[in-house]
């Protein structure tokens, strides 16, 4: 029981963080979300807000790289490519309605500056964990691996950055149009 209230308020505070960031979201949101006790936030979370934060990022982090990793890589780059796409439409749709990236979301606003070293570092070790399995994807269909890494840091470069233009625009037009236009670079370079 004590694992699942945990695990709710860790999955509580991922969607919080899409929402509202770091800044924005309180432990009052995340109790009544994961329908946790208040005495609940030390007893799982002794280091507090921080603590809960960046596992919460952790969690996510990891969720997305596990999603990474089952990406085909049986008919060329091109095809990883179009099926990272697919993957992340529907997290832009979501962006999109005013969601977010959980991870991104701690390096902004984070709070203390402590805090903020610690969780920026947390989205670092994220997002280079993300463009590591990507690119190992990219390698596995057939790139080299220098331009598996750049390509793979272009696409999560791509990603965080629709994340931002979605959400201000409130539609998925900014990704559409740079999903075509790496789509068509990635088939010029990267024919089968």
């Amino acid at each position: 029981m004590a694992r699942e209230t945990r695990e709710r308020m860790i999955e509580a505070t991922v969607t919080a963080l899409q929402h509202r960031g770091v800044a924005g979201m309180s432990f009052t949101d995340i109790l009544a979300s994961s329908g946790a006790a208040r005495g609940a936030i030390y007893h799982h979370f002794p280091g507090g807000k921080a603590q809960l934060v960046a596992e919460a990022a952790e969690r996510n982090g990891c969720e997305v790289r596990a999603r990474l990793a089952a990406l085909p890589v049986d008919d060329g780059p091109p095809e990883v490519v179009e099926a990272f796409l697919e993957l992340v439409r529907p997290v832009l749709a979501a962006s999109a309605a005013g969601g977010g990236c959980a991870v991104a979301a701690v390096t902004v606003g984070a709070g203390a500056e402590a805090d903020d070293t610690m969780l920026r570092r947390v989205a670092s070790t994220a997002f280079t964990s993300w463009m590591d399995q990507l690119a190992e994807r990219l390698t596995a269909a057939g790139l080299g691996s220098d331009a598996a890494r750049d390509l793979a840091a272009t696409l999560i470069t791509l990603l965080q950055g629709a994340h931002v233009l979605c959400r201000a625009a409130g539609d998925l037009e900014p990704f559409e149009q740079v999903a075509r236009t790496v789509k068509s670079l990635v088939a010029h370079r990267y024919p089968d």
